[in-house]
């Protein structure tokens, strides 16, 4: 199914209607009759619904919606026109960051609570966010799974070779916008944890892999997500063994420099390597 992607923009997000679950009947007779779904990024909000037909967009707001809202909305049509109709078999090439001017810088700033100092504390990188990730397949929870086109065929070829060897691995996040990485931070803020001890678990927006759609939480039936634990199963000493082969690695182990947490379901597919079985 790489004929489905999400296009990524600065303030939304536009999905194929066909791969997202609707929250309601109603909404699900609207996504059964549309193309795509537009979403707010800030909060995951279900704004409008799009048929795109002939080259024309007709849009059913599902929200009130303001010129900005709207100007973005009809850019990121224009993007989804020239995307695939059919399936290939596989994703198409893909290169670069996301083209929206302005959204990019923005994009790659640190909350200004946690300072100018981050990078050269930590030694993480800014991390830009595509403008067009592909499908994945869902992931543990039902949702669709958003990677970079190449992450996405080297996480099926991993996958499908876990599975041969009777070993089951569950996606449990791919791709993540700076702004839901916000979010994260911002609900944690909220249960009375610090500033620094959320800073331990998860990379401060901006600087998160999970930004380029190439970083994967992997989890397998029966472990808890994103848990020290799934270092005891079967599939993390399958993925220790094979992942390499197919240009994963993991982020996170323990003693990292970047003063993140032993992330043993955290894995980063780099494109330098190749797949060598």
């Amino acid at each position: 199914m790489w004929n489905a992607f999400l296009v990524n923009g600065a303030l939304l997000d536009l999905a194929p209607a066909r791969v997202m679950r609707a929250r309601s009947v109603a909404l699900q007779r609207q996504l059964a009759a549309h193309d795509w779904l537009l979403r707010r990024k800030s909060d995951g909000r279900y704004l409008a619904c799009a048929a795109i037909r002939e080259g024309h967009v007709g849009w059913t707001w599902l929200l009130r919606a303001d010129a900005k809202w709207r100007l973005e909305a009809d850019a990121l049509a224009r993007q989804a026109m020239q995307l695939p109709r059919r399936a290939s078999g596989r994703a198409p090439a893909y290169r670069g960051a996301s083209r929206v001017p302005g959204r990019q810088r923005e994009a790659c700033q640190p909350t200004h609570t946690i300072g100018s100092q981050y990078t050269l504390r930590t030694g993480l990188e800014r991390v830009p966010e595509p403008s067009l990730l592909a499908f994945g397949g869902m992931d543990r929870y039902g949702r669709p799974l958003w990677l970079d086109a190449s992450a996405a065929v080297a996480w099926a070829r991993l996958h499908t070779a876990a599975a041969r060897d009777n070993v089951a691995l569950e996606p449990i996040s791919g791709f993540r916008s700076r702004d839901y990485q916000v979010g994260i931070f911002r609900r944690k803020l909220a249960r009375g944890q610090s500033l620094d001890e959320i800073l331990t678990v998860n990379a401060a927006p901006g600087f998160s892999e999970h930004h380029s759609g190439r970083a994967l939480d992997i989890g397998t039936p029966g472990d808890a997500p994103a848990e020290a634990s799934f270092e005891g199963t079967s599939a993390f000493e399958w993925l220790t063994i094979n992942a390499q082969r197919f240009g994963f690695a993991m982020s996170y182990p323990r003693g990292n420099p970047h003063g993140i947490a032993y992330e043993p379901w955290h894995w980063m597919w780099h494109p330098s390597r190749s797949l060598r079985c």
